[in-house]
């Protein structure tokens, strides 16, 4: 019998053996997806993992549906300018191997811009240009590499998508497994010298050797995976001891039974795989419920204008939102739903989506999607979808806006990690090479015993626990994070760079007071109307305050970012902004103010007098003594002698700082500095994707930037400090953690290096420091945040 196995999926080649490039295939199709994959030098795809590859079914005619433009449509998630964005679910996506071949399958069209892989979920969302592969194509050519997608629109109407059970199959077989080998290897703990138990001693030994080859080969199986792609990359990941601890524990246990030397570890093997697939099991459910929060409970604090009948506007969250409601968007608002364009011009700018920044313009009666940015006058909208929180969340995910912070970071686990690996490996070493000089006997069995005792299961689970617990416990205060490598960044700030306008300001409570020419009614519709259209916090105080005035569509409207806001309408020009904008003169230094020049002529000037959050005296006195505190605005420096009243300490303030200032400002710091810069998002995008964590604070200012690293509701700002130490405070119960392990680890490698390591000492230690390690995670990161 031919036992030759396929080079692309592993299969047997029993009914057909092609060769091909002196490899092995089991059918045409996985031949010509390797040739597919080795001309567009893709073959690493096989050195990731052996035999990964799916054999590509007979799809001939499978998609021909897809040909129906109203069926392709309602699969698109976004279709606008030649760009289409489809998502995909892949059953068959099961390891890295297949997240890095789908992830470059603009390598095998280029028609195809990005792809991305949410690997639970099992699902691959494409962006490609329809003037060079059509949806049809697209899945077509998933299909013919093995990646077939499963297209229902029924199951995409219900989004009842099909779950990944194979943890809870590993857990299931492994504390099957533990159960009955614990119970198998009772009576040789306690040498009961009981007749029939003496007689069947072997059986049992060859039954727990039965029971752990199943656990071993398939329930560890990702652990040996991991290893393996760490070790290629010359990288010594957690998982390498981990393997090297389950793989030395069964040979070394197989050798103990064969020999007649002993009952072996078989217990402790299955304990320590039932232990670890717990872990990884609590760790999904944190995050399951981590995204059930962000897609039913408003993840995102920001709201949105909803117009009713009578043309009132009114604030709402935005998941309140439905099909039907009439909405504003205003300048540089995200676009929450799809929608039908009303009112207004539109120039919708999707990079959020595409990468692309280019702005598409609409008329009256086209459709937009959502997450478009209008950039102009405000528009009318009517909702055609209610909020998909799911679908911002996504958008905050979304690869445009991955920078290189969390791949320039080193967690803490993967710090460690490294360390102990080499720690454990050199005593293992050592106490070999020692024990060959004196008893050579012992040699192998201390070179296993280290190995086995130091497996370090309890590091591996110390950090998803505590930081996934503490991502849970912020969301529920007002401080929603994007991940919890922000976390850890988070703990390592020492710099806090503040804006001011919108942040340590609120326009609810600020006093204003108009001083020139008296405005006609023309003139202050004018005002109003382009007033509407701009989202800077001064603009929405003088907005609020002005009479109600006819509402008109602006003839153009332009907003220059931290300058002003120019409109037309009917002939006449109105300018808002500083007066260097406005008029081309040098601002007053001791006032905040927004100048009006209509038609060319300076009418006069809107003075401000801020009000400031309550309590950020005290959060500015309490931060102090731990950080560095800088001031960024972008406004004149006439509240500068007020803000130096207000603090009993000197802090640096720099006024009059452009978008390109601040991120400058932030790079310079980062050279000696870690960075928080905390902003209102609207003017500070850049500096909050530069600095090492960017936190923008939501009031009800209705826009959202991708840009940050996390998002605080406004009235929760003087809870910072709490927030930050909260966050420090995790990084010690981690760091706790890991001395716990190595307790464990000392205590166990005591008897190990002596060669005294019995199995009983080996199945106490070893699920004890799993367990201890969950529990006090748990308890810890819930102590500390009720107590602070």
């Amino acid at each position: 019998m031919d036992t030759t196995n396929c080079y692309h999926c592993g299969d047997s080649c029993e009914k057909e053996h092609l060769v091909f490039d002196d490899k092995n295939f089991c059918c045409n199709g996985c031949k010509t997806v390797y040739e597919i994959f080795s001309t567009n030098n893709l073959a690493y795809y096989y050195e990731i993992q052996e035999s990964a590859g799916a054999t590509p079914k007979a799809t001939a005619n499978k998609f021909n549906f897809l040909d129906n433009e109203e069926i392709a449509t309602k699969l698109l998630e976004f279709n606008e300018e030649g760009v289409q964005v489809a998502q995909f679910l892949i059953p068959h996506i099961h390891c890295s191997s297949c997240i890095w071949v789908l992830e470059n399958l603009n390598k095998l069209n280029s028609g195809i811009t990005t792809a991305q892989v949410d690997f639970p979920k099992k699902k691959v969302r494409i962006t490609f240009k329809s003037n060079q592969i059509t949806l049809k194509e697209l899945a077509l050519l998933l299909a013919r590499i093995g990646y077939e997608p499963n297209i229902s629109l029924e199951d995409y109407q219900k989004k009842t998508d099909k779950k990944d059970h194979s943890l809870l199959y590993k857990l299931g077989l492994a504390g099957f497994a533990f159960g009955n080998v614990m119970l198998l290897s009772f009576p040789e703990y306690f040498e009961v010298g009981e007749f029939w138990l003496d007689q069947y001693k072997h059986t049992f030994r060859w039954l727990m050797f039965a029971f752990s080859i199943p656990v071993v080969l398939y329930a560890a199986k990702d652990y040996f995976i991991s290893a393996y792609k760490g070790i290629r990359s010359k990288l010594l990941n957690i998982d390498v001891p981990i393997a090297l601890g389950i793989l030395v524990l069964f040979l070394r246990s197989t050798v103990d039974i064969i020999m007649d030397w002993g009952s072996g570890f078989f217990d402790s093997l299955t304990g320590l795989v039932f232990f670890l697939l717990l872990g990884r099991f609590f760790q999904q459910k944190t995050y399951d419920y981590l995204s059930f929060e962000r897609d039913y409970k408003s993840y995102f604090p920001i709201a949105v204008t909803r117009l009713s009948v009578s043309g009132q506007e009114e604030n709402i969250e935005i998941h309140q939102v439905k099909k039907g409601d009439r909405l504003l968007i205003r300048n540089e608002e995200i676009l929450p739903v799809d929608a039908i364009l009303i009112k207004g011009k539109a120039q919708i700018d999707y990079s959020f989506v595409t990468g692309e920044s280019e702005a598409v313009l609409k008329q009256s009666g086209d459709r937009l999607f959502a997450g478009g940015k209008q950039i102009g006058a405000v528009i009318e909208i009517e909702a055609t979808k209610s909020v998909s929180q799911s679908y911002l969340t996504q958008l905050w995910s979304n690869a445009v806006f991955n920078t290189n912070k969390a791949s320039n970071f080193q967690t803490l686990t993967d710090a460690i990690g490294k360390r102990f690996t080499l720690a454990v490996l050199t005593i293992a070493t050592l106490a070999t090479a020692f024990w060959l000089w004196q008893d050579p006997t012992k040699a192998l069995n201390v070179f296993t015993a280290v190995l086995i005792i130091a497996c370090p299961c309890a590091i591996a689970l110390a950090a998803p626990f505590t930081l996934g617990n503490l991502i849970r416990i912020f969301g529920k205060k007002g401080f929603y994070l994007k991940d919890t490598n922000t976390i850890e960044r988070l703990a390592k700030i020492d710099t806090l760079v503040f804006d001011k306008t919108g942040t340590l300001t609120t326009h609810k409570e600020t006093e204003i007071t108009y001083h020139g020419m008296p405005l006609n009614d023309e003139e202050a519709a004018l005002l109003k109307n382009t007033l509407r259209g701009s989202n800077h916090p001064l603009s929405r105080s003088l907005y609020d305050l002005l009479a109600t005035y006819d509402i008109k569509t602006l003839d153009s409207f332009r907003e220059d970012t931290g300058k002003g806001v120019t409109a037309t309408y009917n002939n006449n020009t109105i300018k808002l902004g500083s007066a260097s904008y406005t008029d081309g003169r040098n601002p007053e230094i001791s006032e905040t103010a927004v100048h009006i020049n209509y038609n060319a002529r300076h009418k006069g000037k809107y003075l401000f007098k801020n009000a400031y959050r309550k309590g950020i005296e005290k959060l500015f006195t309490s931060l102090h003594s731990k950080y560095k505190l800088v001031i960024l605005s972008g406004d004149n420096d006439g509240e500068r002698e007020i803000l130096e009243k207000k603090f009993p300490f000197k802090l640096p303030m720099f006024f009059n700082q452009k978008p390109q200032d601040k991120l400058r400002y932030i790079e310079q710091c980062q050279k000696s500095a870690h960075v928080l810069m905390i902003g209102d998002g609207l003017n500070d995008a850049g500096a909050l994707a530069q600095s090492d964590v960017g936190i923008a604070i939501s009031d009800d200012i209705n826009v959202f930037s991708p840009a940050c690293d996390a998002i605080l509701s406004a009235e929760k700002l003087n809870a910072l400090p709490l927030f930050l130490e909260l966050s420090k405070k995790s990084i010690q119960i981690i760091k706790l953690s890991f001395v716990l392990s190595l307790c464990y680890n000392l205590i166990g490698l005591s008897f190990a290096v002596t060669g005294r390591l019995e199995p009983v000492i080996a199945a106490i230690l070893m699920p004890l420091s799993s367990i201890s390690i969950v529990v006090f995670t748990t308890v810890a990161t819930n102590y500390i945040s009720r107590k602070l």
